[in-house]
C-alpha cells in the first residue's frame, strides 16, 4: 500500500473544512454543528482511504474481484457498497438526502461494530429541528456535499503520507468550534497550549497506560500520545470516559483519525458508574489526566457516599462542587510505585475549607501533592477565571511542593489569552529543576504548608509584590507649580482672545 509523504498544504486543508461550515453557521448552534462537520471528515478519509487501496489491488491482481474483496476485508475500516462518499455526492440532489447519509452511516457502524459502535447513531442528518424544513435541509446538505466534494480535499494515503494532516484537521476545527460555543465549549475541548503544558508537566513514558476519566473530544488523550511520540515511543495505551454521548462519539473518531485505534473510550458518568473496571475495581494507569468541569453542581454526591470503589476514603466532597469528587477519583486510579495526575482545578480547591478542606489536608499529609501551577486568566473557552493545575505523585522522593506563578506571562489575545512557547517551556523547566525563582516560584516543605493551614494559594509561597517606586515629593511640586504657571498663560490668551473680538470678560 502507498506511503509517499504528504504532498497537501495543512492551512488549504483547514481553511476549506471551516468553509463547509459556512452552510450552518448561523442555523445550526457551534455545539451541534460540529458533529456534522466532523462525521462527514471522516467519511470522506476512510472513503479516499479506501478508493486508493482499491486501485492499488486492482492494478496488482487485475479482475480477479474476490481476491481484491478478501485484501479489502482486512481494510483498517470497512466499506459497505453504496456508503462511499461519492455514492452521496451522486444523490446530493434526491428529495430524502439526509435519510441516505443516515443509512449509509448507520451501515458503515454496522459493517465495523468493534470500533464504530453507536458513534454516528448521536447525530440526525435528516433532523427537522437542527437543519429546517425538507426544502431547507436538503439544499443545505446538498451545499454541504459539494464543499467536501472539492478537489483538493484529498485525503487518501499517497496526498496525506499520514494520520498527522487529517488528526490536526480535526483538532482545528474542535478549537475553532470551541472558539464560537461559548460557554458550553468547556465541555468538550481544553486549550491546546494547556493540554500541551498538561502532557508536558505529567511526562508520559514508554509502556504508560494514560486515562482522562473527563475526556471530552480527546484532545489531552492525544497531546499525550503526541509527547511520546515526539520522543520515538509508541509503546503506550490510551483510556478515557466521557458523560456526552456526542462528545464521546468526537472522542473515538480523534483517535482514530491520530491512528491510535486501540484506545478505549467508554461512555458514562465516571463518578456515578466509573467504565474503566477490572476484577470489581477501578483499573490503574501510570498517568491520570483531566480538565474536569469547574465545580460541578449535582456531580453524585447520594452516589459517592456508597461508592463501592471506595473512592472517596478521604472525605466525601460538598454536595454543589464536584472538584475534589474528580481529584479523589483520579487519585485513587493511579498505579502505587509511579503514578501520576495532572488535573485543572478552579483557584477555589486551593483553600476552600469544610469538607474540601479536609480532603486537601489528607492528600498533603500522605504525601501526594507534587506541584501547584497557577494559570493565566481568560485562558479557557466559556470563563474567564483563572485557573490552576494540580501535579500529584505516588512514590514521591521528598516531602516538597512546587508552587508556580506563570498567570503573568502569556500572549494577550483580544478574545481569549494564550501559553506561547516559551511560557510552556518556562514552566516545565522550573517544575523539573525545583529551583526557586524570585516571584516566579518557590520549592515549599510539607512544613510550610501545614503551618500555613493547608492553604494552597500560591501568593502566600510566592510572593510577586512589587514595590512601588519613591516619589520625589520635590519634583511632584515643580510639576503642579509649571502646570499651574502654563494653565494661567493658555487663561490670559484665551481672555485676550474674546475682548479682540468684542466679548466683555
Amino acid at each position: 500500500m502507498s506511503n509517499k509523504v504528504n504532498t497537501v498544504d495543512q492551512t488549504e486543508i483547514n481553511n476549506i473544512l471551516w468553509q463547509a461550515c459556512d452552510t450552518f453557521r448561523g442555523i445550526v448552534n457551534a455545539t451541534d454543528y460540529k458533529n456534522y462537520i466532523l462525521i462527514m471528515l471522516f467519511v470522506k478519509y476512510i472513503s479516499d482511504t479506501w478508493e486508493e487501496h482499491y486501485q492499488e489491488l486492482e492494478k496488482e491482481y487485475g479482475d480477479d474481484s474476490e481476491r481484491i474483496k478478501r485484501r479489502l476485508e482486512r481494510e483498517r475500516f470497512l466499506l459497505p457498497d453504496g456508503c462511499h462518499f461519492k455514492n452521496l455526492f451522486d444523490q446530493r440532489n434526491e428529495s430524502n438526502i439526509g435519510e441516505i447519509i443516515n443509512i449509509a452511516l448507520e451501515k458503515i457502524e454496522d459493517a465495523n461494530k468493534a470500533k464504530l459502535e453507536g458513534v454516528f447513531r448521536n447525530v440526525d442528518f435528516n433532523s427537522e429541528a437542527n437543519l429546517g424544513k425538507t426544502k431547507d435541509r436538503n439544499g443545505r446538505l446538498k451545499s454541504f456535499l459539494q464543499d467536501f466534494n472539492n478537489p483538493k480535499l484529498d485525503l487518501s494515503p499517497s496526498k496525506i503520507g499520514n494520520l498527522d494532516v487529517i488528526g490536526n484537521a480535526y483538532e482545528y476545527l474542535i478549537g475553532k468550534f470551541a472558539a464560537g460555543a461559548g460557554q458550553k465549549a468547556g465541555e468538550f475541548y481544553t486549550p491546546a497550549e494547556v493540554s500541551e503544558l498538561l502532557a508536558e508537566l505529567i511526562d508520559p513514558k514508554k509502556g504508560d497506560r494514560i486515562c482522562d476519566p473527563a475526556c471530552g473530544s480527546g484532545s489531552l488523550l492525544v497531546k499525550c500520545a503526541n509527547q511520546l511520540k515526539k520522543n520515538g515511543k509508541k509503546d503506550f495505551a490510551l483510556y478515557g470516559q466521557e458523560l456526552n454521548g456526542q462528545t464521546w462519539a468526537l472522542a473515538k473518531m480523534n483517535m482514530f483519525l491520530h491512528g491510535v485505534d486501540s484506545a478505549r473510550i467508554e461512555w458514562g458518568d465516571t463518578i456515578r458508574e466509573p467504565k474503566l473496571i477490572k476484577d470489581d475495581a477501578t483499573m490503574k494507569f501510570e498517568v491520570v489526566v483531566a480538565n474536569p468541569p469547574f465545580s460541578l453542581d449535582k456531580w453524585g454526591h447520594e452516589e459517592a457516599s456508597n461508592d463501592p470503589y471506595n473512592r472517596f476514603h478521604r472525605g466525601l466532597p460538598p454536595k454543589t462542587k464536584g472538584d475534589y469528587a474528580f481529584i479523589s477519583h483520579m487519585v485513587e486510579t493511579i498505579t502505587e510505585d509511579n503514578g501520576r495526575v495532572g488535573v485543572v482545578v478552579p483557584h477555589g480547591v486551593l483553600f476552600r475549607a469544610s469538607s474540601e478542606g479536609k480532603i486537601r489536608k489528607k492528600l498533603i499529609d500522605d504525601n501526594l501533592l507534587d506541584a501547584v501551577v497557577g494559570l493565566p486568566s481568560n485562558l479557557f473557552f466559556g470563563t474567564g477565571i483563572p485557573a490552576a493545575i494540580l501535579i500529584f505523585k505516588k512514590g514521591k522522593k521528598d516531602e516538597s511542593v512546587m508552587f508556580i506563578d506563570a498567570s503573568r506571562e502569556y500572549e494577550d489575545n483580544k478574545n481569549q489569552n494564550r501559553l506561547r512557547d516559551k511560557d510552556i517551556e518556562k514552566v516545565v523547566t522550573t517544575y523539573k529543576t525545583r529551583v526557586n525563582i524570585d516571584k516566579y516560584a518557590y520549592k515549599a516543605e510539607r512544613s510550610e504548608i501545614i503551618e500555613n493551614d493547608y492553604n494552597l494559594n500560591i501568593p502566600r509561597y510566592v510572593d510577586t509584590f512589587e514595590e512601588e517606586e519613591e516619589v520625589d515629593i520635590n519634583v511632584v511640586q515643580k510639576d503642579i507649580n509649571q502646570l499651574e504657571l502654563d494653565l494661567s498663560s493658555i487663561q490670559n490668551q484665551v481672555k485676550s482672545y474674546l475682548e479682540e473680538l468684542g466679548y466683555d470678560s
